[in-house]
């Protein structure tokens, strides 16, 4: 088995922003709280007790015991939930979208590392409790991002119209997707549980938040799993203050365009609005708009005074939604954070926010970019071994993989460089006597030099071509091998779905993650089932 390790840095696909992060840049020291570390946990345990309002917490647990009402709850969760009203205890927090049976594998993988570092954290820091959240994106409005998984290189896709926040849509249609992810499926204990899951959260739940709620409580709340919705209107109303300073000082503008001068170097992942706020309604969401001295709702007639609009505000707080600048503040508003967790997509616009979170004198998370994992056979594994290839092998552009290998198969050296070096000093010999004659005589020697070079760069590509030909068979497995680990050339974790996994492998596959992921090591896990 290849026994190489891959950090994020050197794998090829992570940003050059993520990548100085995680290399701790002092360029950008500027732009998060504390590095991820144990020990960082210290300070930000401090500022975050002293920085929330104890009084959130009731409210929070209130919130949370009526979104779980008619959901069965393990009595982990049930603790966690009632811790929550402990100033001793903290959370670590995770947010995706409501994709579709979860959507790609790495949903996973984020839960299992927030869940895993609070556990490390309560090693590490007895005296305090720590909470993992989910926060669910039901405000999204992204449908064409969460309507379908892949299993097996079939697209399984729910199609259906949407307007509004995603979490309010209703779960018309999901009986079809069903039947069709069903027939797929097969036979056998394992694919008959996903079928049951799969009922079981979108048949027979009404709307799209409550069945992503169910599915991610089957699956992870007897690891205490809090599942979390920011549609709310009692956590809305703690948004509130917040959402005033927004709408008339336009703050996040100012303070993020202020940051993304710093990050001229690097590609933003987002850019602020002059307000960033969401009107949402059950089958509508529209931007807020400042236009003529009047707040508008973007393809609407509706239209606000000032004194209407914050009126509206203070009487319907959950009408407001925050985009994804103002995300992140609700959260920390709302939850005693100490940690977000996510891609590097994700922890990118984190590093964008920290002057509008100091702006609003709200605490600024420790940023952790989630396990990422590949996950492998043992068929694949000996496979690699067979073909003498490393996880860093595999990891690499496939062309520049396909040339690597055919030099290291030959017999010969490939590489000309020696006989071209050989043909520069006899020319340049040459260019000494030609210098000395017509110079007529001197263009003939240069153009037979051009000429010479050209024709052993020509003999160089025919030989890699033929020695290709000669190792067809072996380097054919190897593309064949890298194909199946990384699909389309893209990381297994952002096209497969974890049930083409459970099918094989049930419950032990995700038993396995738990005990693979080590959140605070930044290197690929690889995985062997």
């Amino acid at each position: 088995m290849p026994t190489d390790c891959i950090s994020y840095q050197k794998s090829g696909y992570f940003t050059k922003l993520i990548v100085d992060y995680l290399d701790k840049k002092p360029a950008l020291n500027a732009l998060y709280n504390r590095f991820p570390s144990i020990e960082n946990f210290e300070g930000q345990i401090k500022e975050k007790e002293t920085n929330f309002p104890f009084s959130t917490r009731s409210i929070l647990v209130t919130a949370l015991k009526k979104q779980y009402q008619g959901f069965e709850i393990s009595e982990v969760t049930k603790s966690n939930i009632a811790l929550l009203s402990d100033s001793k205890t903290f959370t670590i927090t995770t947010g995706h979208q409501l994709n579709l049976f979860t959507g790609p594998l790495y949903f996973l993988h984020k839960i299992v590392t927030t869940i895993n570092l609070c556990g490390a954290l309560k090693q590490n820091y007895p005296s305090c409790n720590f909470v993992p959240i989910y926060w669910m994106a039901t405000e999204d409005h992204d449908f064409e991002e969460i309507n379908y998984f892949n299993f097996k290189n079939v697209k399984i896709k729910w199609n259906k119209d949407s307007f509004g926040p995603v979490g309010r849509l209703a779960t018309d249609g999901l009986d079809e997707v069903l039947a069709a992810f069903a027939t797929e499926l097969g036979f056998g204990d394992n694919a008959n549980h996903l079928k049951y899951l799969f009922e079981k959260s979108y048949v027979q739940h009404n709307n799209l938040a409550d069945a992503t709620r169910y599915l991610a409580n089957e699956l992870f709340g007897n690891k205490g799993l809090v599942i979390l919705d920011g549609d709310d209107v009692a956590l809305k109303q703690l948004f509130v203050p917040y959402a005033k300073v927004e709408l008339v000082n336009q703050t996040a503008f100012k303070k993020v365009s202020e940051t993304n001068t710093l990050l001229a170097d690097y590609t933003l992942q987002v850019n602020p609005r002059e307000i960033n706020l969401f009107y949402i309604e059950d089958t509508l969401r529209e931007r807020i708009l400042w236009e003529n001295n009047h707040y508008k709702i973007n393809n609407t007639t509706l239209v606000f005074s000032e004194a209407e609009m914050l009126a509206a505000l203070e009487k319907s707080p959950e009408k407001f939604s925050p985009n994804v600048i103002l995300r992140p503040l609700y959260e920390e508003v709302i939850l005693p954070n100490l940690c977000y967790i996510g891609g590097g997509g994700e922890i990118g616009y984190w590093l964008q926010l920290k002057s509008n979170f100091e702006a609003n004198n709200v605490t600024f998370p420790i940023l952790l970019v989630r396990n990422s994992v590949l996950l492998v056979t043992e068929k694949q594994v000996q496979k690699a071994d067979k073909l003498q290839l490393s996880w860093e092998d595999l990891f690499s552009n496939q062309q520049e993989l396909f040339n690597k290998k055919t030099h290291e198969f030959s017999k010969f050296n490939l590489d000309f460089s020696e006989q071209k070096e050989i043909l520069r000093i006899q020319f340049e010999k040459l260019n000494k006597i030609a210098s000395q004659t017509d110079k007529s005589f001197t263009g003939a020697v240069k153009a037979q030099e051009v000429k010479q070079i050209k024709g052993l760069e020509n003999l160089e590509k025919r030989l890699i071509k033929a020695e290709k030909k000669m190792h067809a068979d072996e380097l054919e497995r190897i593309i064949q091998l890298q194909n199946e680990l990384f699909p389309n050339q893209r990381l297994q974790e952002r096209s497969a779905n974890f049930a083409e996994f459970y099918t094989a492998y049930g419950n032990d596959f995700i038993q396995k993650l738990f005990s693979a992921l080590k959140p605070l090591e930044p290197n690929f896990t690889i995985i062997t089932l």
